[in-house]
């Protein structure tokens, strides 16, 4: 009997197109045409035998099938490279980070040049993932430094700050007059900043429902997009595309982060990038928060 298999290539290319915002900006960075990059997506639902992405006015955007596929694809690749690294030992001289979601587009480019200001001219990889992954990823070795969200995961590691967080919604959006429910967007369960909207909500006698959820920020964005709802985000760096602060909900303080090492790790390219991320969350974390 035939099974199918996933490509890995297609894999790769679908989860670019999410980490990058879309076909385009996703062939750049895999250096591929976007004509080669449709083909992977198309080949991926044509083994599915259902659409995994869809037009959303000038954008595109997941299904539910496109974020449970994104979801399983993530977990495929960790598996398949860490085996790559471990067999083979194709990376001496790499440094892999791992980041969390939140942030990770400015985390990564601070931590990048932390670490080759360190070691000049090592070679970066990267891995973003859920914080309790990312925990699992460097204590098992496949990941050397990783920052992630501290109660997301067991293992506190070491404290850098903490990670400012701001409601963002479509340009005009207002929550809806009492008694009715704010409508959240957020990342599905288990998610601590999910969690902090919530409770935060809560503290102010405010009611709350969540409408949408995703398995990873990118279908959040998408579907806040929409204007169905608010998301509590991370507040450093630029707006997302097409949303907008909201100050018409209560302030939430900021959730702490933390950093960790494999076991082993090079101490000057740990501590190198450690106040790298201590750094970044001192300058956009509001004084007194």
């Amino acid at each position: 009997m035939h099974r199918p298999v996933l490509d890995l290539v297609a894999l790769r290319s679908l989860t670019a197109v999410a980490d990058c915002g879309g076909f385009h900006r996703a062939a750049r960075a895999l250096a591929l045409s976007q004509s080669a990059v449709s083909q992977h997506v198309r080949k991926l639902e044509k083994i599915l035998g259902r659409p995994v992405v869809e037009r959303e006015g000038r954008g595109m955007r997941f299904t539910t099938d496109g974020h449970r596929l994104l979801e399983q694809a993530r977990r495929i690749l960790a598996v398949h490279d860490e085996a790559v690294r471990t067999l083979l030992d194709v990376d001496a001289g790499t440094v892999t980070i791992g980041a969390t979601e939140h942030a990770a587009d400015q985390f990564l480019p601070r931590l990048t040049a932390a670490v080759q200001d360190v070691r000049p001219g090592c070679r970066v990889r990267y891995r973003i993932d859920r914080s309790a992954r990312l925990v699992e990823a460097v204590e098992r070795g496949g990941v050397d430094v990783a920052v992630y969200v501290t109660e997301a995961a067991a293992t506190e590691g070491t404290p850098v700050g903490g990670l400012p967080l701001t409601w963002y919604a479509v340009p005009g959006w207002q929550p809806p007059p009492e008694p009715a429910p704010v409508p959240l967007v957020a990342v599905e369960d288990p998610c601590a900043i999910r969690r902090r909207a919530i409770a935060t909500l809560a503290a102010h006698g405010v009611p709350a429902q969540v409408v949408g959820d995703a398995g990873y920020l990118a279908g959040v964005l998408d579907i806040a997009r929409t204007g169905q709802g608010v998301a509590l985000l991370a507040a450093v760096g630029s707006a997302p595309d097409g949303l907008t602060a909201c100050a018409a909900l209560p302030p939430v303080t900021p959730i702490p982060m933390s950093a960790l090492a494999r076991s082993g790790a090079d101490p000057a390219t740990v501590a190198a990038a450690f106040e790298a991320v201590r750094d970044l969350l001192r300058e956009e974390t509001p004084a007194g928060a």
